[in-house]
């Protein structure tokens, strides 16, 4: 357990903002057995690396939903794979083969909120360009469009956006602008986005996405 809370405690470090609660951990071996008995249901048909996947994750935002009052709540699916929160909440879950992460936020204080989280590898040569727009291609270096920031901090905004406005985005949809930690969507959404590019996030790279409530 104490491996578990030093690394809750580095993507804090670089994620933190306040009112969103951020967990992530490695995924065991018996995570599929975190999935409660509602939410087994909709990964019936799942395999079990997806189930162990999905359990990590629930497990993980189910210990964050506490902090706000919803003990035991359990995270549906809906049909469009998103997760589905208690009355109040916000939230986004990820994960890849070995990580799983989640973020919530009370709705009376973020309209949305997104995470991912990926291997901190580069991206295959042929993916750079379906990832970065041209005005990003002209701005950062090469070596930083081959990383996984533009990527994670996308499918962050997507997670965000979504939910609100029911559009299906792709990477040339969404540009970032790394430094002044926004990006910006093709309806003229403009989300706040930080990434946390470190080997601390057991050699992930992970972004979170947030939309403030417009009576925040």
């Amino acid at each position: 357990m104490g491996a578990d809370r030093d690394l809750i405690i580095n993507v804090a470090a670089g994620l933190a903002e306040p009112g969103i609660f951020i967990a992530h951990r490695r995924i065991l071996a018996g995570d599929a057995g975190e999935l409660l008995a509602g939410e087994a249901l909709d990964f019936q048909m799942a395999s079990e690396q997806s189930r162990r996947q999905s359990g990590a994750a629930r497990a993980l935002a189910r210990g964050l939903l506490c902090r706000l009052g919803h003990d035991g709540a359990a995270i549906g699916k809906a049909a469009s794979g998103a997760p589905l929160w208690p009355e109040g909440v916000v939230g986004s879950l990820a994960h890849d083969d070995r990580v799983a992460i989640a973020a919530i936020a009370r709705a009376r204080d973020f309209a949305g909120i997104g995470i991912d989280i990926e291997p901190d590898e580069d991206l295959p040569a042929e993916m750079v360009d379906l990832v970065a727009t041209p005005a990003e291609r002209s701005r950062y270096e090469r070596a930083f469009l081959r990383s996984r920031v533009l990527f994670v901090a996308k499918e962050a905004v997507f997670k965000a956006v979504h939910p609100l406005d029911g559009v299906f985005l792709d990477f040339q949809d969404i540009e970032v602008d790394v430094e002044s930690q926004v990006a910006y969507v093709r309806s003229g959404r403009a989300v706040r986005v930080k990434v946390k590019a470190s080997g601390q996030i057991d050699g992930h790279v992970a972004a979170l996405a947030f939309i403030p409530s417009a009576s925040a």
